[in-house]
């Protein structure tokens, strides 16, 4: 058994074909299989069901695929020991929920791409759950998301904590308020992100629309980004549910519309996420830092007496 062979189980693992295993290992697929068979053999399993199309590892195989990432790992750290005192360089994978990108990227980059050179960052707007599969799958180093997430498998370390405040339209009666509650908000006038981004989850949770009753708004839309919701709010139609970090750039006018919560305000908590076996903690600690540095003052802390964190529903 080698390392080798180790990173060309993980590889079909990953990509459940093996051609496409053979390439991204830079090796032939005749090679590729031969190693894995040797592997198979020498432990006396299958890895592979090779009769499903895709591919998929066995039960047991399973098993063997996740310590081979967990060896890799700690293979990959003894490098990055022998590097230490370097400057950090080499290839960083960061996904990052659509919901935050526009946002806290335009703080932070230019900081980490003038002081770290050597790094090439490569950042992919992405869901909640396709950043999990690839933290899993080795396709990503680091998450940058909406936590916590109540899962074993991934580190978790608070970034800021953002308030959710209301956005909404010049007629709109909550707007006579000055602070207002979850319970202000008429949920058929409000707008939302579309299936599959946790903020859309915790806008459902704040404002308990799964006991409430609610009835289709004339258009059935739900929008792709807090852009687009901001956009029909301003239009004069209803009201939607924005985060701190997308109202720092608003205008006078726009500002007019905002509206906060009562404490305790509620919260959303951004955190960089890591799978529980990862190799670069260098790269990611200097990518930790550059945030921080780059963060508003108001969203750095959290007062846990005046806030209230919203859970996200996976």
């Amino acid at each position: 058994m080698n390392l080798q062979q180790l990173e060309y189980i993980v590889a079909v693992d990953t990509y459940r074909h093996f051609i496409r295993a053979s390439e991204k290992c830079f090796v032939t697929q005749a090679t590729l299989s031969m190693m894995i068979r040797k592997l198979e053999d020498e432990l006396e399993v299958r890895i592979f069901d090779r009769s499903k199309q895709p591919v998929i590892p066995t039960p047991l195989g399973e098993k063997i695929i996740e310590q081979a990432r967990v060896v890799l790992n700690e293979a990959e750290k003894i490098k990055n020991i022998a590097l230490q005192d370097e400057s950090p360089s080499g290839d960083l994978r960061v996904g990052i929920i659509p919901t935050v990108a526009p946002y806290l990227l335009p703080l932070f980059l230019q900081r980490f791409l003038k002081n770290y050179p050597l790094v090439r960052l490569q950042v992919s707007e992405l869901t909640t759950e396709e950043i999990l599969s690839r933290l899993e799958k080795n396709e990503l180093d680091a998450g940058i998301l909406a936590i916590p997430l109540h899962k074993s498998k991934f580190n978790e370390e608070t970034l800021f904590y953002e308030e959710f405040a209301v956005y909404a339209s010049n007629d709109e009666i909550l707007l006579k308020k000055k602070f207002i509650l979850a319970e202000d908000i008429d949920v058929n006038r409000l707008w939302l992100l579309e299936e599959g981004h946790c903020l859309r989850s915790q806008v459902v949770n704040l404002c308990e629309l799964k006991q409430k009753e609610k009835n289709r708004h004339q258009l059935d839309f739900s929008a792709g980004s807090i852009e687009t919701l901001k956009r029909i709010v301003e239009a004069d139609q209803g009201i939607t549910i924005l985060p701190q970090l997308a109202i720092k750039d608003m205008t006078a006018k726009q500002k007019k519309r905002i509206r906060f919560f009562k404490s305790p305000v509620p919260v959303r908590e951004i955190g960089l996420v890591t799978y529980r076996y990862h190799s670069r903690e260098k790269l990611i600690r200097v990518l930790i830092d550059s945030i921080l540095q780059s963060l508003p003052e108001e969203v750095k802390k959290r007062n846990s007496r005046q806030q209230q964190v919203v859970p996200i529903s996976l």
